[in-house]
């Protein structure tokens, strides 16, 4: 996610592409822009790269315990034929 600084940059930028007339209420401008941005980024649900890494590797760690049980089934189906 962005932190703060990011954000207020983003502003900043979103801010300086406005028009001259509405420049001379950047202050103001900036810190709307921000807040609606802060707003859309927290209904986008989204995770820390370190959340990421962590759920990746559980799904790795699951795949691979699902490869070993369903080799282990077809083991055994093939016994009992």
């Amino acid at each position: 996610m962005l932190d703060s600084k990011q954000l207020d940059d983003l502003a900043r930028q979103l801010a300086g592409m406005m028009p001259e007339t509405v420049k001379t209420l950047q202050a103001d401008v900036e810190k709307t822009l921000r807040a609606g941005l802060q707003g859309g980024l927290r209904k986008l649900d989204l995770v820390t790269r370190e959340e990421f890494e962590v759920q990746s590797a559980l799904l790795i760690r699951t795949r691979e315990k699902l490869t070993a049980l369903e080799k282990r089934v077809r083991e055994l189906e093939e016994q009992q034929s």
